[in-house]
């Protein structure tokens, strides 16, 4: 009976960590009036996400003109600023970002409130990303006005335009409007998936203690945060408007951002009915506290050069520290532990030669469960090669795999400990793994500082390890007590890595798994049968994996991104149908046949995406008579040893963007687009130095307006530019005949897909 209570203590501990990240019940249309109501700011999201609004297009404009009617009805007096600007991820559009503000009564810096309102070119609804940072703020905005809450401090709203394409609006505001250098704190809200908690993310150059102590003032009910996420983002390239702020104006800020769901992300998928109701409520949970707190706080005193620890855990919300305390910290735990065991020693509850037999279960368990995790899933792509089209990595049945990983370590656990455990052998097989968690808490200070609240279960450990010690046979219902902080802090990390960061990283959860199963020695010890419950896991692990297995293939509930492009080589007077997917489908085989090529100029060229997705197979195609690009040379001068010249491209028919290529080789001096200088690593520096397989940038039309170049070349240098001009409209052209894709298909995303591209070569010899 002791031992069910005790199991029952820990499945409850892990449910609780996870129940406690997301609000649990959904605010409805008749919420009061000075609260977020989810069902409120619902029927702002499905009127926005009627039909894919990328940049450029004319439902772009609807949703536009739809935030700035709703930011009049709330009284305010919205603006829109535009300009020309080119990304660091070399894209050139014209973005109009809409802004609005509400003066505060004795500004200190202004609280400036974030999303964008684009879509993912071409095919994305935008409900998640970020439609549902648009509904949050305008609800969320409407709940604080209606409250009559009078900011002590003004709240400048910006809804940016042209953040898939490269934070363009964001560059735009923080570069070029006069708000920007009024601002003390950015709140940003955004969304990589269609559900799951937000994570909060601090973007500072500096160290966050003010701003941690800020967040955990705010007192937000659901706070999903932790040191060890911010530390890891900081070396991931993921990028958000936020970036712009703190890298170009050193402005701090918090992002917002849910991830789960992941399969979700940029596809046609991301619509009103797959976003999760939980996760906008979270949303406005956050919006609310943070602009309540923050409109009303000393915005210029955010500054610090002190970092602190934070971590969340139910029922205390944020817990924080500071960084200065990690070594003294651990310090502590090393002595306590030095103390326990002369302590064990002395009162002949420790055994050397069991103790050092204590390492063996726990280091073959590690290397059983990280190896082992790593090779299953390498075979199981071999199985499911159809997985290679999913490009982010996180596939449908993603989460079911999760859970097959995690009782196949727990299997493995249960399994080598049932080999070298005895009777009253607890206490010694708790040593290695404490002594383990020390030196990644060692490794982790020295490393990566964020992840030291990893300390916080070694002392749980180190309480187990006395009560080990000081009785034979105790309270089981205590020992799984001890084990709540280790599972209530780690148990969400074993589903956010391989969400986070796809899953190739499952076997990390693997080892998440062992780790926490092993300060978990302290109540599983004293079970018996350890065998007979590894047969159990592997049998769960086995039956997760089976259902995985059911739920691999493409359906209409599970749709397989393809693609197809129609490109028309006016050089050559040849056309190809090319295709970025791996393995063809029925509908792709219409064009591609059953035999394509999979070598051909196209696949060597790889257009902007954001995996770096080349093509992989192409096929003769018909001659189409599209309409060609204008293309004049207005200048060619001669100046010393340079030459400036000015082309000037105009689309003729709709076209969405232009790519352009030219040999690494080519040296451009300057280079100015539409007005625009482009990216320069410093001032001596050549345009487009270092340039990735030959792009130099793509420019994304919008209004019609042609691209002007100029640009200064050596004056022997015979310049050849390639470009590609592209219209996202291969299933609506008139021209073509090309069937709807059916109920199992969607459109692959991040990639140029569904267009028509007339492929055009500039030489300036």
């Amino acid at each position: 009976m002791k031992k069910a209570v005790a199991l029952l203590l820990i499945i409850a501990a892990i449910y609780w960590s996870f129940y406690a990240l997301l609000p649990s019940t959904i605010s409805n249309i008749d919420t009061d009036k000075n609260l977020f109501s989810s069902d409120r700011a619902l029927i702002h999201l499905e009127k926005i996400t009627q039909k894919e609004h990328p940049v450029g297009s004319h439902n772009h404009s609807v949703v536009k003109d739809y935030i700035i009617n709703e930011l009049i009805n709330l009284g305010l007096k919205p603006e829109i600023q535009e300009g020309y600007t080119i990304s660091q991820w070399g894209n050139l559009v014209k973005a109009k970002n809409i802004l609005a503000r509400i003066p505060g009564s004795a500004n200190t810096k202004a609280l400036l409130l974030l999303t964008h309102y684009d879509s993912a070119p071409h095919s994305s609804f935008g409900a998640s990303d970020a439609g549902s940072g648009i509904v949050t703020i305008l609800e969320g905005l409407r709940a604080y006005l209606n409250d009559d809450s009078k900011p002590k401090n003004d709240i400048i709203l910006l809804f940016t335009d042209s953040e898939e394409l490269g934070l363009n609006g964001a560059d735009l505001f923080v570069n070029k409007h006069k708000w920007a250098k009024d601002v003390g704190l950015v709140l940003n809200f955004e969304a990589r998936g269609s559900g799951g908690p937000s994570y909060m993310l601090v973007e500072t150059n500096g160290g966050n203690s003010n701003l941690i102590k800020g967040f955990t003032a705010a007192n937000t009910k659901y706070p999903v945060a932790n040191s060890l996420a911010y530390s890891i983002y900081k070396m991931l390239p993921n990028d958000t408007d936020l970036t712009r702020f703190r890298e170009d104006a050193d402005i701090d800020g918090f992002n917002f951002a849910f991830i789960d769901d992941h399969f979700d992300y940029h596809t046609s998928n991301d619509t009103y009915e797959r976003l999760d109701r939980n996760t906008l409520e979270h949303q406005g949970t956050y919006l609310l506290s943070m602009l309540n707190y923050f409109s009303q706080a000393d915005l210029s005193t955010l500054k610090s050069n002190e970092d602190y620890i934070y971590f969340n855990v139910p029922l205390f919300k944020t817990v924080n520290y500071p960084f200065s305390w990690i070594w003294p910290m651990l310090v502590i735990a090393i002595v306590v532990f030095g103390f326990l065991i002369f302590l064990g020693f002395n009162n002949r509850r420790l055994k050397l030669n069991d103790l050092l037999k204590g390492l063996i279960p726990l280091l073959g368990s590690l290397v059983l469960s990280g190896v082992g995790g790593y090779l299953l899933w390498k075979f199981l792509l071999w199985i499911y090669p159809e997985y290679s089209e999913i490009l982010h990595g996180f596939t449908y049945n993603g989460h079911t795999y999760i859970i097959a990983f995690v009782f196949l370590a727990l299997g493995i656990c249960f399994y080598i400990y049932s080999k070298f455990y005895k009777p009253g052998n607890t206490a010694n097989m708790l040593i290695a793994p404490i002594m383990l968690w020390i030196i990644i808490c060692i490794a982790v200070a020295i490393k990566l500082k964020g992840a030291s609240f990893f300390i916080i279960p070694v002392y749980f450990g180190l309480a187990s390890l006395f009560v080990l010690i000081k009785q034979r046979k105790p309270n089981l219902a205590l020992m799984a007590l001890l084990c709540f902080p280790v599972l209530t802090i780690i148990s969400p990390f074993v589903k956010m890595f391989p969400v986070g960061l796809g899953l190739k990283i499952l076997f990390v959860s693997s080892l998440f798994v062992v780790l926490v199963f092993s300060l978990l020695i302290s109540v599983f010890g004293f079970f018996r049968h350890k065998r007979r419950w590894s047969v159990i896991m592997f049998f769960i692990a086995f039956c997760f994996l089976i259902s995985a297995h059911f739920n691999s293939s493409f359906n209409e509930e599970r749709q397989k991104p393809n693609s197809l492009v129609y490109v028309l080589d006016i050089d050559q007077n040849k056309a190809t149908w090319a295709t970025y997917d791996n393995l063809l489908d029925s509908w792709t085989e219409n064009f591609l046949g059953e035999n394509p090529n999979a070598t051909s100029e196209l696949t060597n060229i790889t257009l902007a995406s954001k995996y770096n997705t080349g093509f992989t197979y192409a096929k003769e195609a018909p001659l189409m008579s599209l309409i060609y690009p204008d293309i004049k040379i207005f200048k060619d001068t001669i100046v010393g040893e340079f030459r400036e010249i000015s082309v000037v491209i105009k689309s003729n028919r709709d076209a969405d963007r232009i790519d352009f290529f030219a040999n690494d080789s080519y040296v451009f001096k300057d280079f100015k687009l539409n007005g625009v200088d482009a990216y320069k690593l410093n001032e001596d520096s050549y345009a487009f130095e270092n340039r990735k397989h030959n792009r130099l940038f793509t420019y994304y039309i919008v209004d019609k307006e042609p691209l002007e170049m100029v640009f200064t070349v050596p004056k022997d240098q015979k310049t050849k530019i390639e470009f590609f001009e592209s219209s996202n409209d291969l299933l609506k052209n008139r021209l073509f005949t090309i069937p709807e894709r059916g109920p199992s298909f969607m459109p692959k995303p991040f990639v140029l897909n569904d267009a028509v591209i007339i492929k055009k070569t500039i030489l300036i010899d």
